[in-house]
């Protein structure tokens, strides 16, 4: 019997044909990951805070996966309570539609 995190592994390969996959890299997708989250706490990341994510990758690295992400429609910046110095990150509908394919995924894997 295979276990169940094995049959995740086999259905995101059928979801990896996703715009995510076929768009952006593994470090993009970590950067992504990392984005939603932060949002999802209600503490979204800024830009500056991105930048120091050096487990993902150098600052120069990120500041390119940033601009993929923004340029591929995953992200928007955005200046909250009138700060036009901090740029906050938050993730799309697009990223949303990812994610909400993934937990499918995931939901299908456990039945």
């Amino acid at each position: 019997m295979k276990s169940t995190f094995i049959r995740f592994l086999h259905l995101k390969e059928v979801l990896s044909g996703h715009q995510v996959e076929a768009e952006i890299d593994l470090t993009a997708q970590k950067l992504l990951e990392v984005v939603s989250l932060r949002h999802a706490d209600g503490k979204p990341l800024t830009v500056t805070e991105a930048m120091e994510l050096q487990n993902i990758a150098s600052p120069a690295t990120l500041h390119r996966k940033l601009s993929t992400l923004l340029e591929l429609g995953y992200v928007s910046f955005e200046f909250e309570s009138g700060n036009r110095r901090t740029k906050y990150i938050h993730p799309s509908a697009k990223t949303d539609a990812y994610f909400e394919a993934l937990g499918q995924v995931l939901q299908q894997s456990l039945t």
